[in-house]
């Protein structure tokens, strides 16, 4: 199935309505990575990934971990909204005996292929998916995306060395690059740029794109495909808090919950 840019930005609007409602609901949660990442999610759930909603332990399945685990609800509402689970069931977001906890859990959410939330691992998980599939003679991609505030994990780049080492062409990265993290501007606490060519420097293939614009993103997945030898490094530069008026480059609404007020003016932005 494949959908068009409008209707992509429809399901967009609806995976972020479901973003703002479980952050509501539950009065905490991460919002504005989330709603910097919906597009890119988005597009890979609905357009790109080999999956199925009804098996979602499909051996030959595409894989994604959402190595920036504190931004949950993205995944959880693209999860939703794609068939794996009620979108009613985001809700309880964060509530005492939900399934739908603060960071994503495998063994209990259907369509979460790794457990995250210790930030600078998800590269790592992902060489060893992909190495495994390659052993396997198996056909899937492993997608992970970071935020840019997580590279600053070593971690990162020992798993980014031994991608290309291992030459994991097989492993599609984004790195939603929205300029904020908790404690203010990613170049203030410890400036990660140039992203893009650290990547290359360290021997991979790298493409920059807008991660709103969601021609780019899948040109950008089409392309990663086409790499014969090198795993792919998608730098998609994004807006946190995208598509909430208030909330939009505001480092305040990393992690905190709107009021009533403000709830209902973010149900106004999204109409």
């Amino acid at each position: 199935m494949s959908y068009s840019v409008s209707e992509l930005e429809n399901i967009a609007k609806n995976v972020r309505r479901g973003i703002l409602e479980a952050v509501y609901s539950a009065q905490s949660g991460h919002p504005g990575g989330a709603l910097s990442c919906t597009d890119i999610l988005t597009d890979l759930y609905f357009n790109e990934m080999n999956i199925d909603p009804k098996n979602p332990k499909m051996e030959n399945r595409d894989r994604l971990i959402l190595s920036k685990g504190h931004a949950s609800p993205a995944i959880y509402s693209v999860l939703a909204n794609r068939g794996y689970f009620p979108v009613e069931d985001l809700k309880t977001f964060r509530k005492i005996d939900s399934y739908l906890q603060g960071h994503p859990d495998m063994k209990k959410v259907p369509g979460v292929d790794m457990t995250t939330g210790s930030l600078g691992q998800g590269l790592s998980v992902a060489n060893g998916m992909a190495l495994a599939g390659k052993l396997d003679n198996k056909k899937y991609y492993v997608y992970v995306v970071l935020g840019d505030g997580e590279i600053e994990e070593g971690q990162v780049w020992e798993a980014a060395m031994s991608a290309a080492h291992y030459k994991l062409n097989n492993v599609i990265a984004f790195v939603d690059f929205n300029g904020l993290q908790i404690d203010g501007a990613v170049k203030d606490v410890m400036n990660v740029t140039p992203i893009k060519e650290k990547f290359e420097a360290f021997g991979w293939n790298t493409l920059e794109i807008d991660g709103h614009n969601f021609e780019e993103i899948a040109d950008a997945v089409k392309k990663a495909k086409e790499s014969l030898d090198k795993p792919t490094i998608i730098v998609a530069h994004t807006t946190k808090g995208k598509g909430i008026s208030f909330m939009e480059n505001q480092a305040g609404w990393h992690g905190k919950a709107p009021n009533d007020d403000e709830y209902k003016i973010a149900l106004e932005c999204l109409k």
